[in-house]
């Protein structure tokens, strides 16, 4: 049974569309940056915290296996999570506007016997956002409960001058990897079969 340790919709509908049948972990994972932790090495952890809580609450079956997911935006290093208020998601806007961004999505996916991760780099250009933008849209609500304050596939995605990466793990889940990981499992989404090209970066 594949269960996703994650209370985000989005990865949810996300993972639909692979056309795998799984279950809903609802989990309060702690997620606090260490002070010698890089920002990736950081998502990675809290994917993987997540998903070991997730095998932790269904150790009672031994077919469970559970994914893991967190995804961040980053800028020099800056980890920027959910904001906490308008104020503090106008301010992440105001640093997003005009330049390149790290969006780091991590995977974890864990089983009784045995654990695999993945990670995604996508970088996105914001166009340069103006205040009356940037409040308009801290006042339509979509920043709150959106890793640096916006929803690539909402509003937001009229921002984006150019994306390089995954438009998925942007979202919260990038599919392409969640394929490859789950077929390493025995679990074969259509993507899965797609080989990667010999011209293409590791």
């Amino acid at each position: 049974m594949l269960y996703l340790a994650s209370r985000s919709p989005r990865r949810r509908e996300l993972l639909t569309r692979l056309g795998l049948e799984f279950t809903v972990l609802e989990l309060d994972v702690p997620e606090q940056r260490q002070a010698d932790e890089t920002a990736q090495a950081y998502v990675s952890r809290v994917a993987r915290d997540k998903a070991l809580a997730g095998l932790a609450r269904v150790s009672g079956e031994p077919d469970a296996l559970v994914l893991g997911c967190d995804t961040e935006v980053v800028l020099d290093e800056d980890v920027f999570g959910k904001p906490g208020d308008s104020a503090e998601a106008a301010a992440m806007l105001r640093r997003l506007s005009g330049v390149p961004h790290t969006v780091v999505s991590a995977l974890a996916l864990v089983s009784a016997s045995r654990h695999e991760e993945a990670v995604s780099v996508s970088t996105v250009r914001f166009a340069c956002l103006p205040d009356t933008v940037i409040q308009a849209y801290v006042e339509s609500g979509e920043p709150f409960g959106k890793a640096g304050g916006y929803a690539i596939q909402g509003l937001a995605e009229a921002f984006v001058e150019r994306l390089d990466g995954s438009y998925s793990g942007v979202m919260g889940l990038p599919l392409h990897q969640s394929a490859k990981l789950l077929a390493k499992f025995g679990l074969r989404p259509l993507a899965a079969g797609l080989p990667t090209c010999a011209t293409e970066a590791p």
